[in-house]
């Protein structure tokens, strides 16, 4: 059994992150509803299920849609149950490589950083990519503009400023936009639903929507298309971890940053089921919705189904949600980046962990993890084959960097001291079905999609991810092992792994 955990009343925040290891030099002014709100506007259900509707639409089809929904989201809530029992003991803005190098030491720390780096980057670029893509076809129904990659590359460099000053500004502003996405995505997918469920003069049958099947992938095993499927929602949820990243800056983190990963997770998984049955049942034209011209399935529905002012009303509504999903996205980043250098772990840590003393802000981590997201954006003006690799990152090194920690919580054993929100005896069943489900989908994400395989519809990403691992296994070789350290673990802590050199 874990070991009583001491109360919050006995000791102050700041009391233990000074334990941890750490001052207190960010602004501690975010409540509970507002870690909840980071996690759950990065989820962003109508940014995820929007942009990958079309993936959905010709792999597996609406039933595998559906119901892969209802699984995936069930086994992220074990992941994230999982994720967040070890936040409790471990509230710090590193999040996952903290815990995972209290628990398994400095090597473990490092490679679940850089996992967890990578893909909070390749997730900025990803959102607000998708964001400008969605511009642009808001732009051809008022305007009759052709979408061009260069045009689009130029809405996304100008998002990701956006985002670069609104995170300037500090926490405050932050959290008060993260609180209103909330709502906003909430009222959003209920405006979306309502509307495409009366004003439509045809729907499609529930028999459609919940067990009509579509293979436009190649391949002739209909298991595997299925499995390949589930992919949408697992792509979806995804970002949870921003409640730990923000951890430092919550009131009351040992409770309110675990219950902020939980929370947004079965919210979202309400709210999507909701939003892709409300898509699926206003469908009008399958293939004209596949191939639509605005290169964005999901505005081919509402145009069908409500007219051009309604299509662009409902874009306008997911635009919005995209901008408060990348905006979000954005503050986590600069949190594990300033935190990933205050440990001595990126080139220029010195430099890179810097905090503003007017805004209390990581600011030149704001700046930097934008710079970054905007290269690895680059390809998208030649190849979205090649970008689609590099923003799959995202999925590919936040899935496995999530269990990590978790892996290395049930290799302690008795070590392990749980923090005031604990699984309590449901701790090693949901420990282990979320370990079970990682391995799964980490394989499913490096499969080919399509079939025939060629150079166009080669699954990149996996290679993309081997590079950055080199990258990484390479730095750890030449500096990482001599410039990354967390600070000297207390005497008194049970969970402090001893190195060995």
């Amino acid at each position: 059994m874990s070991r009583p955990y001491e109360s919050a009343s006995a000791k102050s925040e700041e009391q233990y992150l000074r334990e941890l290891g750490y001052k207190q030099v960010l602004d501690r002014r975010m409540g509970g509803f507002g870690n909840f709100a980071i996690s759950f506007s990065v989820i962003s259900v109508i940014s995820g299920c929007m942009q990958l509707f079309g993936f959905g639409l010709t792999t597996g089809g609406p039933a595998v849609m559906m119901w892969g929904w209802v699984l995936v989201g069930a086994m992220v809530l074990t992941i994230g149950a999982s994720l967040a029992e070890v936040t409790s003991a471990y509230p710090t803005s590193g999040g996952l490589y903290y815990m995972a190098d209290r628990l398994g030491g400095k090597a473990a720390g490092w490679y679940t950083g850089w996992l967890n780096l990578l893909g909070l980057l390749g997730g900025i670029a990803s959102i607000d990519f998708g964001a400008a893509t969605f511009v642009s076809a808001f732009a051809q129904i008022q305007w009759d503009l052709t979408p061009a990659p260069g045009r689009t590359f130029a809405l996304f460099a100008a998002i990701l400023l956006l985002h670069v000053l609104i995170n300037l500004t500090g926490i405050r502003i932050t959290t008060i936009l993260n609180s209103i996405s909330v709502w906003w995505h909430l009222f959003g997918v209920l405006i979306i639903v309502f509307l495409l469920a009366v004003i439509p003069a045809h729907h499609r049958s529930p028999g459609f929507v919940f067990a009509h099947t579509v293979n436009g992938t190649g391949w002739h095993n209909n298991l595997y298309v299925a499995c390949l499927g589930l992919l949408l929602a697992q792509y979806t949820f995804c970002g949870y971890d921003a409640s730990a990243h923000l951890s430092e800056e919550t009131t009351n983190a040992r409770r309110e940053a675990a219950r902020g990963i939980v929370r947004s997770i079965w919210v979202s998984w309400i709210a999507g089921f909701a939003l892709l049955a409300g898509l699926l049942f206003a469908l009008q034209d399958y293939t004209g919705t596949v191939g639509s011209s605005t290169g964005v399935p999901p505005a081919q529905i509402f145009l069908d189904a409500l007219g051009a002012t309604g299509a662009k009303l409902l874009l306008l509504v997911v635009i919005a949600a995209m901008l408060f999903c990348g905006n979000a996205e954005t503050a986590a980043t600069a949190r594990m980046i300033f935190a990933f250098s205050r440990d001595g772990a990126l080139p220029g840590s010195g430099f890179w962990h810097h905090v503003s003393p007017r805004t209390k802000t990581p600011t030149r981590a704001v700046w930097l993890g934008c710079t970054v997201a905007a290269v690895l954006a680059l390809p998208a003006l030649w190849s979205t084959t090649a970008y689609g690799a590099v923003t799959a990152i995202n999925v590919l090194g936040m899935t496995p960097a999530y269990i990590i920690p978790v892996i290395l919580r049930r290799r302690a054993g008795r070590r392990f001291q749980a923090g005031p929100w604990s699984l309590g005896r449901w701790s090693a069943p949901i420990n282990i079905i979320a370990i079970c489900w990682v391995v799964v989908v980490t394989v499913l994400f490096c499969l080919p999609q399509s079939s025939p395989v060629t150079p166009k519809s080669f699954n990149y990403a996996p290679i993309a991810l081997a590079a950055a691992l080199l990258l990484a296994v390479v730095m750890w070789l030449v500096t990482g092992r001599r410039t990354y350290a967390l600070p000297a673990a207390k005497a008194e802590d049970p969970m402090a792994v001893e190195e060995v050199v």
